[in-house]
């Protein structure tokens, strides 16, 4: 399953853009990659993995903002239609067999 995470930050004040990228930096970190400039995904194996994703984003999160987190199934992500642009030109992690849990 994948969580997709959507954000709206501001970034009007020095201390609003250090906010936004560190909490970029953290998702980076974490293993999501992003699917648009404020829309990130990760693969996980689990419920239970994505329970403590959704943990650590709680955690991480940025003190002003929005920050909103999707589950959806493997089978609902490949639905996604391409309307413009193409999957071609993201890396991303398609499979769990491309997983790599450490």
């Amino acid at each position: 399953m994948r969580l997709i995470c959507f954000f709206d930050l501001p970034v009007e004040t020095a201390k609003e853009r250090k906010n936004y990228r560190l909490f970029r930096k953290f998702l980076l970190k974490d293993g999501y990659l992003p699917l648009q400039e404020s829309v990130y995904a990760k693969l996980v194996v689990n419920d239970g993995a994505a329970g403590h994703a959704v943990a650590r984003l709680r955690k991480n999160r940025p003190p002003a903002g929005l920050v909103q987190v999707l589950k959806v199934t493997e089978a609902q992500f490949t639905t996604m239609e391409y309307i413009t642009g193409n999957r071609a030109a993201y890396d991303e992690v398609d499979t769990m067999e491309e997983l790599l849990v450490l």
